[in-house]
């Protein structure tokens, strides 16, 4: 097998642009396979939270060798060559390192089961570097603000104080209302850094009730987040901010993980696989969420820059590893960018992601903010922004303690992730792409929809309702016996002639039953399920889909 040194990839294994020799740093080593690995599909439970696996079970997704941790073995070889490891990616089967010294990268190439090794340290450029990405978020734009002051109000759960506009423009308030406040629901956030969160009082009910789940830095392993950048602070309290009179988040009781993946101090393509190490973490942790306040298209190094015709859908790194997030059944939301008023002035990556949400920014008075980055309206429905939100003088928490407005998409995409958590806390056993449809749906041009705002500002109540429609057409409505011997039998109301699927899974994840060709006429179908007298005693997850839903029951074997 051929190998080969690259200085840059922009898609891993599909091409190469040399750039001139810098001084080397950093690399993604990349492995020719996971032959020799210690772990298996069979028993995820070894690299897959328990809570990850029944995402999986709950959504009919099978564990596959891409899921399979890089070999341990091929790790050690190459840290012991004097370099530094710094993240491990099993969606690429690689990692990346720090190696000071550049003579050992050769011994490194030369070992037989590594494939290939891309450059990430960008060209200087005489102390210049790309602009701030966070430059918008940093100060207010002047935009129209019909903001109104929610104080009081003894229809509403909440005192919402000056976040009530961005909420209620959602109809966020009205899940609020009925008890949907994210409780159970996991959102990761991918960011910069989340500056004294630990400390402000608009998370202080997030930390009394142990719903900061833990933090993690990808960008230098081992570092406190809480001393790094502000912006996923920012982020953090449209979700979690919990200040009455004054903030209240969209997902207000969800629980957080904080993890870092952007270096603020510099724009390197390494970003992008510090995103993928931290999405497959959020995989593996068992998030539901990833909320994603970031975007690549520019960076330090001109030669790096992604061009409109990567917009595809799955070409970048950071798009690929969005798109393997969603498939594993994480709702994955992401901002469309700042750029709708620059040369470049295209939605960035991941933002183009065939499996990601992508969300647009308007102001209070419902109207498209002029920074927010332009998509496109393509043939098969392909549409980017998918939605969008107030990401014009959003109210946010400040690291001094105080509450004020800012801008940017940054700030749209957090509301739509933490109340997409609470419509799924409404309806835990649909898929994240039926959330993706009954959120676009439910927006305010979904029938003509634009490369600005996409199918247009979501109503969460109306996605509500059609999520309960939905379930209606279609349900189980008998199930027998529970715990049972050998056999059970269930009665599913369909709607419609149609082929149904049937799997079951025992605790750690395994497949120990299946059945994908059981025919169902419209009415009510009894399906007897029989030949289970060989299971072990214990706990099982019975996977039923349908055309139009799936829904997942919890089922007893005894001897």
């Amino acid at each position: 097998m051929r190998k080969f040194l690259t200085l840059f990839t922009i898609i891993l294994l599909n091409g190469t642009i040399a750039v001139p020799d810098v001084a080397p740093q950093k690399y993604f080593v990349q492995f020719t396979d996971k032959n020799g690995t210690p772990y298996t599909v069979d028993h995820p439970e070894a690299f897959l939270s328990a809570r990850s696996i029944l995402r999986r079970m709950n959504q009919g997704i099978p564990v596959t060798t891409e899921d399979l941790p890089v070999n341990p073995a091929y790790v050690t070889a190459v840290g012991n060559r004097g370099v530094t490891v710094l993240t491990r990616s099993k969606w690429f089967n690689g990692i990346t390192i720090d190696a000071p010294d550049s003579t050992v990268i050769p011994g490194i190439l030369a070992l037989p089961f590594v494939l290939h090794i891309v450059k990430f340290e960008p060209i200087a450029r005489d102390g210049e570097k790309v602009e701030d990405k966070f430059k918008l978020e940093n100060g207010s734009i002047d935009v129209a603000d019909n903001s109104q002051l929610k104080s009081t109000d003894t229809k509403t759960s909440f005192n919402y104080g000056r976040s009530y506009t961005q909420i209620h423009m959602l109809n966020g308030d009205v899940l609020h209302d009925l008890g949907f406040r994210g409780q159970g629901k996991q959102i990761a956030l991918l960011d910069g850094g989340f500056y004294h969160a630990n400390t402000l009082p608009a998370f202080d009910s997030l930390y009394r009730n142990g719903q900061i789940l833990g933090t993690k830095d990808f960008v230098n392993p081992g570092n406190n987040v809480y001393n790094e950048n502000v912006h996923g602070m920012m982020v953090l309290s449209i979700m979690g901010g919990n200040v009455p009179g004054k903030l209240i988040g969209t997902a207000p009781k969800a629980s957080f993980w904080l993890l870092r993946t952007e270096d603020v101090n510099s724009e390197n393509i390494i970003e992008e696989y510090n995103w993928d190490a931290g999405a497959e973490f959020a995989d593996s942790a068992g998030a539901d969420v990833i909320n994603s306040s970031l975007g690549y298209y520019k960076f330090d190094d001109p030669s790096q820059n992604h061009t409109w015709t990567d917009l595809t859908g799955n070409t970048t790194p950071v798009t690929r590893a969005a798109n393997m997030a969603a498939s594993r059944g994480i709702a994955v939301i992401n901002s469309a960018g700042n750029y709708g008023s620059s040369a470049w002035h295209y939605i960035s990556f991941p933002a183009d992601g065939f499996n990601v949400l992508a969300v647009g920014a308007v102001d209070s008075l419902r109207n498209y903010a002029s920074f927010s980055s332009v998509g496109y309206v393509r043939p098969s429905n392909n549409i980017k922004p998918n939605v969008a939100s107030m990401g014009a003088r959003t109210y946010i928490a400040f690291d001094d303690s105080t509450f004020g407005r800012d801008s940017g998409t940054s700030f749209s995409s957090p509301l739509i992730a933490g109340m997409v958590a609470c419509l799924w806390q409404s309806a835990p056993g649909v898929t994240n792409f039926t959330l993706y449809n009954v959120i676009q749906e439910s927006a305010s041009q979904y029938t003509h929809p634009d490369s600005l705002l996409g199918s247009g500002i979501p109503d969460f109540s109306k996605a509500l309702t059609l999520l309960s429609i939905q379930s209606r057409k279609s349900y189980v409505t008998e199930f027998y016996p529970n715990p049972f011997t050998d056999h059970f039998t269930l009665t599913y109301h369909s709607p419609f002639v149609q082929d149904v699927s049937l799997d079951m899974y025992d605790i750690i994840g395994n497949r120990v039953y299946q059945n994908h060709t059981i025919h169902c006429w419209e009415g009510d179908n009894r399906i007897n399920v029989t030949g289970l007298s060989d299971l072990q005693r214990g706990c099982y997850i019975l996977k039923f889909t349908t055309e139009i839903s799936s829904d997942s029951h919890q089922i007893i074997k005894v001897n």
